[in-house]
């Protein structure tokens, strides 16, 4: 998606890291560009409004489930692997998580 206007921060940048935004996951240089591309790019402000939106609904429905602490020890050591550039064994994680 792009509005077609040039911005300094091309839109599907934007919209690419749109979640590490939102869960402030980037650094503070990013999110500073990213503020100033949604002054600028009303269709981008509206996605990442929509986007905020279906978050806050998914944390106020679903965010008092416990997650065992095994499965999460196991999705974060894979997002480890993944941000480290090491190759991920295939398999699903859930999987491992119940014995399976």
């Amino acid at each position: 998606m792009s509005c077609g206007e040039p911005h300094e921060t091309d839109c599907s940048e934007v919209l690419d890291h749109l979640y590490e935004f939102l869960d402030r996951e980037m650094p503070d240089a990013d999110c500073t560009k990213f503020e100033h591309h949604f002054e600028e790019c009303s269709p981008c402000l509206e996605k990442y409004g929509l986007e905020q939106a279906v978050k806050k609904l998914v944390k106020r429905c679903c965010g008092h489930d416990d997650v065992p602490s095994d499965l999460r020890d196991k999705v974060m050591g894979r997002i480890d692997l993944i941000r480290s550039g090491q190759s991920v064994p295939d398999g699903d994680v859930t999987a491992a998580a119940d014995g399976s």
